[in-house]
């Protein structure tokens, strides 16, 4: 080496003006972070519940649901599983998904599952600036927001907040009422400290956050209200609270009840994914509520989870949403 390429890599004497403190050279980041969605980070985010699906996040249950055969109610499921047909129905969705031109993504988990991990729905909630990690309330399924948080890194998509304290939260709980407002339920799933700091988050954004209180008994507030237009959601009868109609109502929705109470409850008619204005995924078997979404102008989708159901949930609670159409 030649002492002028020993010079050139040697440390200068003065720092001071130089590139990396703020000298000739220096470039400052001036965009917001929502201008970096889709370029820094990859194209992620939600305002609202019902604009055009582009992107799921999904789990194909495996060897983790062999737990329900010998005892299903300690692991939170209403019967056992068996994995050969949950899988068949799992594999059928996400294909359902892509022939409608939605991107399917899979948690992928690293080392064992827990047995609730494909209800992907719960574990993280979308925002326009990146995902809510979910903290769920069960110390059954502790733990499974982490294979979330790694997944969705892996993805290139932004974790907003993570809760702390003893904050929980699952987001089947949580639904996006206008692009400057949500919807949450406080239940069993989730608390008011959840509640607290996710309006702390999004009030950030400038986005309104309005808590209702769930019948004792109920899962998530999924299971009460789902958004399938600008202008429509759909509801349970005499299990919807008050002020969450109300609210609707308010907020320019049509509020139209499901007529067949015995199909929501034993087949998860009520359990569905919006894949666009009035154009619904659903469980098959519901002729009555199906000719229901249908006599309000809803295109149907019909998928099959008998088997998937036993483990309490259906297809929307095994889908993530990560990317929809920003109204």
């Amino acid at each position: 080496m030649t002492s002028a390429e020993k010079k050139s890599q040697e440390r200068p004497r003065e720092t001071f003006g130089m590139a990396a403190y703020g000298g000739q050279g220096w470039s400052q980041r001036q965009r917001e972070h929502s201008a970096e969605i889709g370029d820094l980070w990859a194209a992620c985010g939600i305002n609202s519940e019902w604009a055009p699906l582009r992107s799921v996040l999904m789990h194909r249950p495996g060897a983790e649901i062999a737990p329900s055969a010998a005892d299903h109610n300690a692991i939170q499921m209403l019967a056992p599983l068996d994995l050969g047909r949950a899988q068949a129905e799992h594999d059928a969705m996400a294909q359902a998904y892509r022939d409608q031109g939605v991107e399917v993504h899979y948690v992928a988990p690293a080392g064992e599952s827990k047995p609730n991990q494909m209800f992907c729905a719960d574990l993280a909630v979308m925002t326009p600036q990146g995902a809510i990690l979910a903290r769920p309330a069960s110390t059954v399924r502790a733990g499974e927001e982490r294979q979330v948080a790694r997944r969705l890194a892996d993805l290139g998509m932004p974790i907003l907040r993570t809760l702390t304290g003893t904050a929980t939260f699952e987001g089947a709980d949580l639904m996006w009422l206008t692009p400057e407002a949500v919807i949450i339920g406080r239940g069993l799933r989730t608390n008011q400290q959840a509640i607290d700091q996710i309006a702390a988050v999004l009030a950030e954004t400038g986005v309104k956050t309005h808590a209702f209180d769930m019948p004792y008994g109920t899962m998530h507030f999924m299971g009460m209200v789902r958004i399938v237009d600008r202008n429509l959601a759909i509801a349970w009868p005499r299990r919807t609270p008050h002020a969450a109609v109300m609210t609707l109502l308010e907020n320019g929705y049509e509020v139209a009840f499901a007529p067949n109470e015995e199909e929501l409850k034993q087949n998860h008619a009520f359990n569905i994914v919006t894949l666009g204005p009035r154009r619904i995924m659903m469980v098959a078997g519901n002729p009555v509520t199906q000719a229901f979404y249908e006599g309000l102008g809803i295109e149907t989708v019909v998928v099959d989870a008998h088997e998937l159901g036993k483990a309490a949930g259906a297809a929307g609670c095994l889908t993530g949403v990560l990317r929809r159409d920003r109204v």
